[in-house]
């Protein structure tokens, strides 16, 4: 993932490693390097420590999401890293509280997905959330995952590509 990927309403901008370093200790040059405001709530703390396990070099990492309509960071979107054994990766994504339920996390979550799925040795997107987050359980059905095991209050999430 090294390039920004556009849907209707969202850009979705790499958080490459040099990037990814500057969101947590120079705000500014990273709205800079990025070209779009951070909103007052991003990033997240999970944000932080997702971006701190990716590993070096990896294509498949967070993307900030950022809103055209005002040129704003308002989430992200990405994999927790490459490829598993199984060709698989997982989708993580969150957006600031005051821009939820407009359809940003499927949107922006969609996009990524599609750039996966192309992508050599991916053959299914793993997803997890919280048993009692409705709201992502919504958006991963509407993505088209099927649910799967719950165990210790979270939810497994399979989405596998029709075989064409």
């Amino acid at each position: 993932m090294s390039s920004t990927i556009e849907t209707l309403r969202l850009r979705l901008e790499p958080l490459d490693p040099p990037v990814a370093a500057l969101v947590s200790t120079d705000r500014v040059v990273a709205q800079r390097k990025l070209g779009a405001v951070f909103h007052n709530a991003w990033p997240s703390d999970d944000l932080r420590d997702w971006l701190a396990s990716v590993p070096a070099g990896s294509r498949f990492r967070p993307y900030a999401i950022v809103e055209r309509a005002t040129n704003t960071v308002v989430g992200d979107v990405g994999f927790l890293g490459p490829p598993d054994a199984k060709g698989q990766v997982e989708l993580g994504y969150s957006i600031v509280s005051d821009r939820r339920r407009r359809g940003y996390g499927s949107e922006a979550a969609a996009a990524v997905m599609a750039w996966a799925l192309e992508q050599a040795g991916v053959r299914a997107i793993i997803a997890e959330c919280e048993a009692t987050n409705t709201a992502s359980i919504r958006t991963l059905e509407r993505l088209g995952f099927e649910r799967g095991e719950e165990s210790d209050g979270a939810i497994r999430w399979r989405h596998v590509p029709d075989a064409a």
